[in-house]
């Protein structure tokens, strides 16, 4: 016989006007395409206005200088290098938590499973950056090599959403890792290679920062805010150093721990006390009933892993405010005929259309015939090689590292590349997956 005192339906938190502003918004939100969309109606506006009449404002605007300055201390960027340097700190910070989390609780703690995502990756960025520094031996711009190593995170996501169920669950996985572990190592790429004369003292200083935290979370502190704090002191300390400031994303991300404070089982104990008390013991005070149902608020937080709650809280904002902010601030590029043809856009065209998918798939068919890596039945050779050609989608790292490594004359011939390398690969990478496998024939 069912208990009365049990609810008949699922219990719902209360609602309000607000829901029916926010509900559409949250679904959009959970469809894995949103983020790419965003971020090309981003590009797209940074295009036109950089080929429109608003051209030298919209420069202007982008160069505003912000920041502060107490005494000798000067912490001063432009609007765009506040993006580029701050804001997409939190960018890599949330990729080091997805991978984090993948090594951890996901596919990738297998190590054969990990092994296949870590040597395409591998071959991803060594191929692409070696026939780059080919086709550009001996000129100033191959110093840009780095600019053809990251594969675009949100675009990728979105084109594998566009193809729904044609494709296997196994294939977004290896993807989604393949993204996450060529992007750590594109921005290790920028701490040590495109980073300027090592400030020794402010790299200890950073260092010292990083074992407070560590200390911190021995210790048993849980307090997100706290973290945070120090967090920006090191990112200040290692922008000071000399070394990009965005590899402290990638370092704090790492750090972050991935396995919660409160298990499941104990979560569940302290509910049960919640519903056994009387409400007669509701009050004002420090009632036995209201410490409890503190203790349940508690660990109810805390039975998700500050990991998990990192990323649920940060991955709306990096995908749909700081992504979309960063196309807008370096997407712009005023289309001209002379950039055309030129060397480091076919150099950069070649690394991502042709050295990309090169790169992934015959790295990941060594790994596997050499028995480091496994390959899951459900995910054939075709699907890897148009996932090899999804790979060469590198908009948002490529426009990152291509804003250090060229000089002004020379970016707008990288951006075009990038361009166009991105758009060849996405359509010729759906194009092949589209056709690798038929849709399940609908029951009669």
């Amino acid at each position: 016989m069912q208990d009365e005192r049990l609810p008949r339906a699922p219990i719902r938190l209360p609602g309000e006007l607000i829901d029916w502003l926010t509900r559409p918004f949250l679904r959009f939100m959970r469809i894995e395409a949103g983020a790419g969309a965003m971020l090309l109606l981003a590009a797209m506006a940074a295009l036109v206005l950089s080929n429109s009449p608003l051209a030298q404002s919209f420069d202007r605007f982008w160069a505003t200088p912000m920041g502060v300055r107490l005494g000798p201390i000067e912490l001063v960027r432009s609007f765009k290098g506040w993006i580029n340097d701050a804001l997409m700190t939190l960018f890599f910070f949330l990729v080091a938590l997805e991978l984090k989390r993948e090594l951890v609780l996901g596919e990738l703690r297998k190590p054969r499973v990990a092994a296949l995502s870590i040597a395409g990756a591998l071959g991803g960025m060594l191929v692409p950056a070696s026939l780059y520094l080919l086709l550009l031996s001996g000129r100033p711009s191959a110093a840009g090599w780095g600019t053809v190593m990251a594969t675009d995170t949100a675009f990728v996501s979105g084109c594998l959403a566009l193809l729904g169920t044609r494709i296997p669950k196994r294939l977004r996985v290896f993807m989604l890792s393949l993204a996450i572990v060529d992007d750590i190592g594109a921005v290790l790429v920028v701490a040590i290679g495109y980073s300027h004369a090592i400030n020794w003292q402010a790299l200890a200083l950073a260092a010292l920062g990083l074992v407070a935290i560590r200390a911190l979370a021995w210790a048993g502190l849980r307090s997100l805010p706290l973290y945070f704090a120090i967090g920006a002191a090191v990112w200040v300390a290692v922008d000071a150093s000399g070394v990009h400031a965005t590899i402290t994303g990638v370092i704090l991300g790492l750090m972050t721990p991935a396995r919660p404070w409160v298990s499941a089982d104990r979560l569940y104990a302290i509910l049960r006390q919640v519903v056994a008390h009387p409400a007669a013991d509701r009050g004002s005070g420090p009632t036995r009933d209201r410490q409890t149902v503190l203790l349940a608020e508690i660990a109810a937080r805390e039975t998700l892993s500050p990991v998990e709650r990192l990323e649920l809280g940060l991955h709306p904002w990096v995908a749909f405010v700081i992504m979309p902010l960063f196309a807008l601030a370096n997407a712009g590029l005023v289309l001209s005929r002379q950039h055309l043809g030129g060397p480091i856009t076919w150099a950069v065209f070649a690394g991502f259309a042709l050295g990309k998918p090169v790169g992934v798939f015959t790295f990941s068919w060594i790994a596997v015939r050499l028995g480091i890596a496994t390959r899951p039945p459900d995910l054939d050779w075709r699907m890897l090689a148009g996932g090899g050609l999804l790979a060469g989608i590198g908009f948002t790292m490529a426009m990152f590292i291509a804003n250090l490594a060229f000089r002004e004359s020379e970016l707008a011939s990288a951006k075009l590349g990038i361009f166009l390398a991105s758009g060849c690969a996405g359509l010729a990478g759906l194009a092949v997956l589209w056709r690798s496998k038929k849709p399940p024939a609908r029951a009669n």
